[in-house]
């Protein structure tokens, strides 16, 4: 018969022990005819009805689980020490498959294979549909939800959950997890929420007008970002601010954002005068002055004009501009992420004017005090809290 000398002496080498490759180097045949052989299956041109190889033959075609009798025969060929690929060669298994149902049911504290403490294991978990796991905890979909309705990302919700229950497995989840919940709601734990938890609903990026098509806009010379310390680019000295303004509905309203760049701290300017760059003017400096004077180095924004009194600014404060390249938004990162995070709490062609200063103090405290992965899972509240704790004698 083709290839039965071959497979005679693969099928020995697989008794001793070699690993696939090295047995079908040594016998000269394709790893993948090898493969075949060793799960039980014959390779093409060779007899069903070929003999056994010595007393070592596959047991009867394998059926999609392992059965009582497989874990008996597994548990059996372990005490008489033989190797993972002769078990799995013997039951017509995967090697893998054999490795993966010692390891998942052998016994927790001494590690022992007892088949039938294994067939327990196995049919309590293969029960389906199996219950989710925030669905049968109320505890963690409590506290999910919860984080949710304060605009928590899956991801800050995760993280939090290990930092709080660190020795609570069922309290554990995957941010996968509960993104799988939001998203399909038909069978998820969680209520229909996923417009609120996606915090943009962009469809398709807005387009720019180009860097050349724009012109300066202040008669007071800038100072550009290519002059600005180099301390402030690494985020190793706290005190360096990033700044905009988010639009309102016909752009007849405005809320000015200050954003930390070592700490991600969060500020808003209330604007009900407007946007105009007197009303900006004071807004910043009514804000900035409470600071000490290691917390409010400078201040980076892009070349709009309501920053046109940026010169009366930096006499009244002490506190030097720098302006960002046109149409160059990601030399302010911080604060460009931090304006798609208040969108949520702000959303587009709504009014802004509405909004007391109350209110958006309420929400930059609601963000300070969210947990950042940047800031390894601590809050900028906490950040910043630390830096002037460490400023008090």
């Amino acid at each position: 018969m083709p290839l039965r000398n071959e497979r005679a002496a693969y099928l020995q080498l697989m008794k001793q022990g070699l690993s696939n490759n090295e047995a079908c180097r040594i016998v000269g045949i394709n790893p993948k005819t090898g493969r075949r052989w060793r799960n039980g299956r014959n390779a093409s041109g060779v007899s069903a009805a070929a003999p056994p190889i010595d007393s070592v033959v596959p047991l009867a075609g394998p059926s999609r689980y392992l059965v009582a009798s497989d874990r008996v025969h597994i548990a059996d060929r372990l005490r008489e020490n033989a190797t993972i690929r002769t078990i799995a060669f013997e039951l017509g298994r995967s090697p893998s498959t054999i490795s993966r149902e010692i390891r998942r049911n052998r016994h927790p504290i001494s590690g022992d294979y007892r088949p039938f403490a294994a067939q327990t294991r196995a049919d309590a978990r293969r029960p389906r549909p199996k219950i989710g796991k925030i669905t049968a905890n109320p505890q963690l979909w409590q506290f999910i939800q919860e984080r949710l309705g304060l605009r928590w990302s899956p991801e800050q919700i995760c993280q939090t959950l290990r930092r709080q229950f660190p020795h609570q497995d069922e309290m554990q989840v995957a941010h996968e997890t509960i993104y799988r919940s939001l998203y399909f709601q038909g069978r998820g734990a969680l209520r229909r929420e996923v417009s609120a938890a996606l915090r943009t609903g962009r469809t398709a990026r807005k387009p720019h007008r180009r860097a050349s098509a724009r012109r300066p806009r202040f008669t007071y010379p800038m100072v550009m970002i290519s002059e600005r310390p180099d301390e402030v680019t690494d985020r190793a000295v706290a005190g360096h601010w990033e700044g905009d303004l988010i639009i309102g509905k016909d752009s007849n309203s405005a809320i000015g954002t200050l954003v930390e760049r070592s700490t991600r701290y969060l500020i808003l300017l209330h604007l009900p005068l407007g946007r105009g760059a007197e009303s900006v003017r004071l807004a910043l400096t009514e804000r900035m002055k409470p600071f000490p004077a290691h917390l409010v180095r400078s201040l980076t924004w892009d070349q709009g004009s309501e920053l046109a009194s940026h010169r009366r600014f930096t006499l009244d404060t002490q506190i030097p501009v720098y302006f960002c390249d046109p149409a160059s938004p990601w030399q302010r990162g911080s604060n460009e992420n931090m304006n798609g995070l208040l969108r949520q709490y702000f959303p587009k062609r709504t009014s802004l004017a509405s909004h007391s200063r109350e209110h958006l103090d309420a929400v930059a405290a609601e963000l300070n005090n969210r947990p950042r992965k940047i800031l390894g899972w601590s809050t900028p509240e906490n950040r910043l809290r630390g830096l002037l704790d460490n400023l008090s004698p």
